[in-house]
């Protein structure tokens, strides 16, 4: 029996056990919203603007480990989610992005609203389809979910003109995806992990490097052991956090530009570097000739082109985190070679070096009685959830103070975006959240600038019944520039002084949401209270010392030993 190609897309998420999607309609996929107000399986998620779509796609698949769905129409409904897909490939994330298309015929005719979506996405998409015949659309849409989600996630873009939707097909049974061209490495070479094994007894000071490799491929459980099997201690980038607990004695938090003085020195002094799922991108790094100086590198990672693309390494290993880490661990317990004690009494030394650093230089920030210090903030959040919540973040000082005071001790409960840094993700992301995770508190820690780039969303987050709670660090500035400014340009503000800015409380009350607002550091403990009480979106509007900077900090061009303290 025929059906029609919007029924067969439906019956296809249905196969891949999507039940949620983010969207916005319009005339290019008007047939496929028709099916979906017909379907008693799937969830449509009315966003206010397209980006929030995919946004929210990607924390949605964050948190499930599974892929995210995002639908849109065609021409500005497509072109607006480009920033969410371009965030979710440098993040890699798994997403299938489905976009409206003008019909076959009229495709190349500057038709309304008719963009080469195809052609923009490309670089930021692991692969991207138009799809021309509907009996080409059942094996794409399985094909696109296969990429989404195997090898180093990323998104996958299908174009869907409206005269496909229409058409009538037969829906093709299952059969197993098979890409001759595209076949990813799983498993790790056993001389390879032989090596690295070998490596890593010889070394003095080792260092376990993480980045989001290791919470994609679900391997926190196998670094954790790794990590206290032979005491070795652990930083994690801004991806990373979560993949191994934050309160462990051996993690050093984050590393890199606003990484921890203890993480930077170590990976500065260390002689063995072991990187897992993470790529040695720039913020990490700091200038190139300096990172890691004295060491030899593991590089654990599924994707071979980053392998020694930013730093050379020793030891390459080109596989899945979990299943190289477990590797390493059946090595060391079946090794002659291995004596848990001796190894850790090797590492006395070094360990006993970082508890100097972490001693003489903690995160810390000046108290203040008269003023809120958002790190204050931060570690109340952490306090008064007890470390459980799932947290989103915008971009920008909030994003760095979250990372650094709210200590992560699980996986999938840290949403940001970090390789592309986005404006507005947080909220978007944290209605993502909600949704896949309708039991946990979900808080977005926002800037007063960046929280306005999507703050129309407070209508989702309102009509879906997402208790999501937004912790504004409010400045009224743009403040992680104007840092840059006080510290590099002699305090000329250029651009970053937000001089009008909406009472947030009263926006929070427009949209039937509930605002709160504390302006003295003995009001913090209480507002956050009501709001983690209130069965509603809530808006904290935490008024905090305008000049507060983000330390350490390592200037551009600079060593990550070369950090700003103060």
């Amino acid at each position: 029996m025929k059906i029609t190609g919007a029924q067969a897309l439906l019956k296809c998420l249905e196969e891949q056990k999507v039940d949620t999607v983010f969207g916005f309609p319009g005339g290019a996929v008007i047939d496929l919203y028709d099916e979906i107000l017909q379907s008693d399986k799937l969830t449509h998620v009315l966003v206010r603007h397209e980006q929030a779509a995919v946004h929210a796609a990607d924390a949605y698949a964050r948190v499930i480990g599974d892929v995210g769905v995002a639908l849109v129409t065609s021409g500005p409904g497509a072109t607006n989610t480009v920033t969410g897909i371009a965030s979710a490939y440098l993040d890699s994330i798994p997403i299938v992005v489905f976009t409206g298309q003008v019909p076959t015929g009229l495709i190349g005719n500057d038709a309304f609203q008719e963009v080469d979506i195809v052609g923009i996405t490309r670089p930021c998409t692991k692969h991207n389809y138009l799809v021309k015949d509907v009996k080409d659309l059942v094996p794409t849409i399985r094909e696109a979910f296969y990429l989404a989600r195997t090898g180093r996630p990323g998104p996958v873009l299908i174009d869907l003109p409206k005269d496909v939707m229409a058409a009538m097909v037969n829906f093709p049974a299952p059969k197993p995806v098979k890409m001759r061209t595209y076949q990813p490495t799983y498993k790790p070479h056993p001389g390879q992990i032989e090596k690295a094994c070998k490596k890593i007894l010889q070394a003095k000071r080792p260092v376990l490097y993480i980045g989001g490799g290791v919470i994609a491929s679900k391997a926190h459980e196998e670094v954790t052991e790794l990590a206290r099997k032979l005491d070795i201690p652990v930083t994690m980038t801004l991806m990373g956090l979560g993949g191994f607990p934050g309160t462990d004695p051996l993690a050093m938090g984050m590393l890199g530009m606003h990484g921890t003085y203890y993480s930077n020195m170590a990976v500065a002094r260390c002689d063995l570097l072991i990187g897992v799922g993470a790529r040695f991108d720039d913020r990490v790094t700091g200038r190139i000739d300096a990172f890691a100086p004295h060491a030899e590198i593991i590089h654990i990672d599924i994707d071979p082109t980053s392998i020694s693309k930013n730093v050379e390494v020793d030891i390459p290993i080109v596989a899945d985190c979990k299943h190289a880490l477990a590797a390493m661990n059946t090595w060391f317990d079946r090794s002659d070679l291995f004596n848990e004690e001796d190894e850790k009494e090797k590492r006395q030394p070094w360990l006993e070096q970082i508890d100097e650093w972490k001693a003489e230089h903690p995160l810390s920030y000046a108290k203040d009685t008269n003023k809120i210090k958002p790190q204050f903030v931060v570690e109340k959040l952490h306090e008064l959830t007890g470390g459980d919540a799932i947290i989103t973040t915008e971009v920008g000082q909030n994003q760095m103070w979250a990372a650094q005071f709210y200590h992560f001790n699980h996986p999938r409960a840290f949403m940001t975006s970090g390789g592309l840094g986005v404006m507005g993700y947080g909220f978007p992301a944290a209605i993502g959240a909600q949704m896949a995770a309708r039991d946990r508190t979900v808080i977005d820690i926002a800037g007063d600038g960046s929280i306005q780039m999507n703050i129309q969303e407070l209508a989702t987050a309102k009509q879906y019944n997402c208790p999501v709670k937004i912790a504004i660090l409010n400045n009224n500035y743009l403040g992680m520039v104007r840092q840059w400014q006080e510290l590099f340009y002699d305090k000329r503000y250029s651009a970053t002084t937000l001089d009008v800015a909406p009472d947030f409380v009263l926006l929070a009350e427009a949209y039937g949401a509930v605002g709160l607002r504390a302006t003295k550091p003995d009001e913090v403990e209480p507002v956050i209270k009501e709001a983690l009480a209130t069965d509603n979106v809530v808006i904290m509007d935490f008024v905090i010392d305008r000049e507060e900077g983000v330390y350490p900090m390592v200037p551009a061009g600079k060593a990550t030993t070369e950090m700003l303290l103060v």
